[in-house]
């Protein structure tokens, strides 16, 4: 085989609302606590779920679509990428690996509101335009270069 594939697609259900960082230059991040969950029947007849909990990074124009619309208890569609990042807390190395999201529609509300616009698909290559941001399209994009991030 000639290449290599991380590719990561779920869907699930926020825990939480979506957790902002804005910074100096404008741009934003937003972190999102996805959980999936599978069912089965054990030996003695009982229905047994495990839930597994996603950390989901969303950048640039991603995150002010999370910001805008998404809520706790909300159903999306993610696919993306594995990423681990390790830093150090109090000398010793500590390691995340997280979800970053390249794409994301929004499936649903388990709110009973108006305000919601309807399930729309979101693609991070080009979310940078505001125009798409605030007239939301079928397919949004950003220009991230992860050329630097090659292990070679």
């Amino acid at each position: 085989m000639a290449g290599t594939l991380n590719k990561v697609m779920i869907i699930g259900n926020l825990g939480i609302d979506p957790e902002i960082r804005r910074f100096e230059d404008g741009n934003a991040i937003a972190r999102l606590a996805v959980a999936t969950s599978e069912s089965y029947t054990n030996r003695e007849g009982q229905k047994v779920t495990n839930t597994e909990w996603h950390n989901v990074i969303l950048r640039k124009g991603l995150a002010d679509i999370a910001e805008k619309y998404l809520k706790k208890g909300d159903k999306v569609f993610v696919e993306g990428r594995i990423r681990t990042r390790k830093w150090e807390e109090n000398g010793q190395p500590r390691y995340a690996t997280e979800i970053q999201a390249d794409n994301l529609t929004m499936l649903g509300s388990s709110r009973s509101d108006d305000s919601r616009v309807e399930p729309k698909s979101y693609d991070q290559n080009n979310s940078h335009n505001s125009a798409k941001a605030e007239e939301p399209s079928p397919s949004v994009k950003n220009n991230e270069d992860d050329s630097d991030d090659l292990p070679f």
